[in-house]
């Protein structure tokens, strides 16, 4: 079990913390119910309490500030997730089982990796995944959104996050990539299991899992990196093979790698950017008649979307030396949890952080991350953002959110709904 999940099981599923004296009245405990459904009170009372918190050896970070700075900071490195996957592999070693594919790809996701590896590799893909390939992808956003649309429009009901936000992520990355259409949806549920990498919370068990998908994954995209080698097409892989850097290019595993990654990453931050942002705008309808009577502030809309409640709520680094923040000195080796949720409701970069407003400028957020690790994919997952939400508003009058009970999914780095299903006048 990672470092802030040495919690007892028994002290998580009761509510308990442990404290290790008076002064420590609060224990950061990702996984109780509540910080589930709404996580921001917790950040607040982390922020005002102990915004350097100590949590076992993880320091968890809930000011703007401080976030930022360690985002850009060289004194800490990547998380060593591929490293602890391998530690666990000896575990696994007399059932003859093995975690050598996900240890072996995941040692070369761009979030897990540092300079000068990361320079070289991300220098590499932004060749290939310019600002102008995601820009041509525009028609054909519209184009899924509006069929899934039309798929439900008659009928008064639909479920946003399954109906539409989940397969259109999976469906564009695939058409940039090459991949045939009948196959994308076979991805996309790989996706979803490898997505779980970043959990810090998993059994033996679910770690086969993700050896298992990833190795579907890479057979799959090594037959069609193979094609694309022999018949280049105008796609993605094709541009990908092609990316050269002063008569450096992608190895294969590194090629194997970012077609995984681009899946994983691009399916995550999309789906909860539009799931998360409109439950956002069902819950305030004045921002929602804004947008609607408006609908040229929709850059603006989702900028503060993502603001209001990230996709991705936390991200970690480790200290490479002794680090002093505030009057807390972190100590090299001690694991640091960067909490993007919480900075981006931070009342000191932030007036009246825990209200939606589309219009708020500036907004700088750190929704994507800061420095070397800023999303490689934040301009794909916009626009793709700004599409689905603009026509979901625009498209389907009386919007209304049709449950009582929402489901987030169990996951402390990444915050989505399940489903979310609403109503309107066909």
């Amino acid at each position: 079990m990672d470092p802030i999940a040495k919690q007892s099981s028994a002290d998580i599923s009761s509510g308990k913390t442990q404290q290790r004296g008076a002064a420590k009245a609060f224990r950061f405990n990702p996984w109780l119910a509540e910080f589930q459904v709404d996580p921001y009170p917790t950040y607040h009372r982390l922020r005002v309490e102990d915004p350097v918190h100590q949590s076992f050896d993880t320091w968890v970070l809930t000011r703007y500030a401080d976030v930022k700075a360690i985002l850009r900071d060289s004194r800490f490195c990547a998380d060593r997730v591929p490293k602890r996957i391998e530690n666990k592999c000896h575990y696994l070693e007399q059932q003859q089982k093995s975690l050598h594919t996900i240890a072996q790809m995941s040692g070369k996701f761009f979030f897990f990796l540092d300079p000068p590896d990361h320079t070289r590799l991300r220098g590499l893909v932004n060749q290939a995944f310019s600002a102008r390939l995601v820009e041509q992808m525009r028609p054909q956003i519209h184009e899924i959104v509006d069929k899934a649309i039309n798929k439900t429009q008659a009928t008064g009901v639909m479920d946003i996050v399954i109906d539409l936000s989940c397969p259109l992520p999976v469906i564009v990355i695939s058409r940039m990539l090459g991949v045939p259409a009948e196959e994308a949806e076979m991805l996309g549920q790989w996706s979803n299991v490898l997505s779980r990498i970043i959990d810090p919370l998993m059994s033996l068990e679910d770690y086969e899992e993700l050896n298992h998908v990833a190795i579907k994954f890479t057979d799959y995209f090594r037959d069609l990196i193979a094609e694309r080698r022999k018949r280049p097409q105008e796609d993605l892989i094709s541009a990908l093979i092609g990316a050269r850097d002063q008569g450096d290019k992608l190895s294969e595993d590194e090629l194997l790698s970012v077609c995984m990654v681009l899946f994983v990453t691009g399916e995550e931050t999309t789906v909860h950017t539009i799931g998360n942002g409109m439950l956002a705008l069902l819950r305030n309808p004045d921002q929602m008649e804004l947008l609607k009577r408006n609908p040229t502030i929709i850059q603006s809309a989702v900028e503060e979307i993502l603001r209001y409640d990230s996709p991705v709520q936390q991200t970690a680094r480790i200290a490479l030396e002794d680090v002093t923040i505030g009057n807390k000195t972190l100590q090299a080796g001690n694991n640091v949890l960067i909490s993007l949720g919480a900075a981006n409701r931070d009342p000191a970069q932030f007036p009246n952080p825990n209200r939606l407003n589309l219009l708020r400028a500036p907004n700088h957020h750190l929704a994507f991350g800061d420095g070397i690790h800023y999303c490689l994919g934040a301009p794909l997952a916009r626009l793709q953002g700004q599409i689905a939400i603009s026509t979901l508003v625009q498209r389907l009058p009386n919007l209304k959110l049709n449950t009582d009970k929402l489901e987030w999914r169990k996951n402390i780095n990444i915050r989505g709904l399940k489903s979310l299903p609403v109503s309107f006048a066909p």
